[in-house]
């Protein structure tokens, strides 16, 4: 366990009396789930979720204390951009605190689990370091008696098991389901973005059921009332959770990991995750070519993809050109790092820690280049790091495949200097 706990965490935490504690004496302690809180002390959220994340803790050291183990051990990662706000914040928690010196190990973790907002609760397997379940809030709220521990993902089928509802108010099993490509539709009326791309999904899955293709759409509603859920549900063709059943609707929110919406998850006919990036695929492929929509390890940089530049660092490869041939030339020159690096985190079942871009000339490219104050060279090799504020330039005459390659492999080593943006 120490091993894998402390390439992710490093030598020692710190607790609420300041003293450091050893990452690898959580073995001791019998720890065998971490939750990793990515959090403030600026109230609000995150304020209500340290009352019951307090809560939930105590009653796991309680037991932990009676049985003469500790099972769960939470590990806060802080926003905290002051050391007096940061260690008044760990005063006031039971449990241990990545130390505030420890900046850089600080983004990688938000870079590794993609944190888009907080608070957010991620629970790691403690051996291993790998994913449990990344929507610990519905964890603490759904199960706060931790009956259900450790909280670790179970097959769609079991998870979306019961009734679910067409607009006409028919029933049918969800075994309807099985051997179809199925799209997860996390969405709400209140949300001006979801009733966008629920136009544009309409459409979509007129089109795929048409061309004679098994799919279907499971929209599980974040509406704030049932009045509210009939409404926007009357405008959709495909099937639903009940919205009075919230226990399920949960457990798929949990089972995704989801924080925010409007979310498409397609899945393959047997249940498992092609994309998680729905939307992007929806919004970029109008005529539904290229559905089921499987990741491609490069993607031109466009209006509607741009926002995956906020979940971790990018590899960006400008060529600022309007010819097809050339952005397909810069696709094919960085495409086989590309899948190499995706394959061997694959193999590890790990999320790649970068994503692959390249990005022509236009008015967003234009602007990202401004946002970033990058140089106007062509071609420009680039990793930018939104989340850090971080970017890292290769301004050379002439990019080739063995430039790229190191570049990549000395920023996954930590051998580049970044650049503010």
């Amino acid at each position: 366990m120490a091993g894998a706990l402390t390439d992710l965490l490093g030598e020692v935490l710190v607790a609420a009396d300041g003293e450091e504690v050893a990452v690898s004496a959580l073995a001791a302690r019998g720890v065998s789930l971490v939750g990793l809180y990515f959090g403030c002390s600026l109230g609000g959220p995150c304020a209500q979720l340290g009352a019951s994340l307090a809560a939930f803790y105590g009653r796991f050291r309680g037991e932990a204390a009676a049985a003469g183990g500790q099972r769960l051990e939470i590990v806060f990662v802080s926003a905290e951009q002051e050391q007096q706000q940061w260690q008044e914040a760990v005063r006031a928690m039971p449990w241990l605190a990545l130390p505030f010196a420890d900046k850089h190990r600080k983004l990688k973790l938000w870079n590794k689990y993609r944190v888009s907002n907080i608070p957010s609760l991620i629970f790691i397997d403690a051996s291993t370091g790998k994913v449990v379940c990344r929507n610990g809030l519905l964890v603490i709220r759904d199960d706060p008696e931790g009956l259900e521990f450790p909280w670790g993902p179970k097959p769609f089928s079991e998870v979306v098991a019961g009734p679910l509802l067409r607009n006409n108010g028919q029933t049918l099993d969800s075994s309807a389901l099985e051997g179809s490509h199925v799209g997860v539709y996390f969405s709400a009326h209140w949300c001006p973005p979801c009733r966008s791309l629920t136009r544009v999904l309409v459409e979509s899955y007129r089109k795929i059921k048409e061309a004679g293709q098994k799919f279907e759409i499971l929209f599980v509603s974040a509406d704030r009332s049932e009045d509210s859920f009939k409404q926007y549900f009357s405008e959709m063709p495909w099937v639903a959770v009940p919205y009075a059943d919230e226990a399920r609707r949960s457990r798929l929110n949990r089972l995704y990991g989801i924080q925010g919406i409007p979310t498409l998850i397609v899945l393959d006919s047997k249940g498992d995750v092609i994309t998680r990036q729905g939307r992007v695929e929806v919004l970029n492929d109008i005529e539904c070519r290229e559905f089921p929509w499987h990741p491609k390890p490069v993607l031109e940089l466009t209006d509607s993809n741009a926002v995956q530049l906020n979940e971790g660092p990018c590899l960006v490869l400008f060529v600022d050109s309007e010819d097809d041939g050339e952005s397909e030339a810069a696709k094919q020159l960085i495409q086989p790092i590309a899948e190499k690096i995706i394959a061997k985190y694959k193999a590890k079942e790990e999320e790649a820690p970068l994503l692959f871009f390249v990005a022509g000339e236009d008015d967003m490219t234009d602007s990202l280049r401004d946002y970033t104050n990058l140089p106007e060279a062509a071609p420009l090799l680039t990793i930018l790091d939104m989340s850090a504020r971080a970017k890292y330039v290769m301004d050379v005459e002439e990019i080739t495949p063995e430039i790229v390659e190191a570049f990549v492999s000395d920023f996954l080593a930590d051998k580049l200097k970044p650049e503010p943006i």
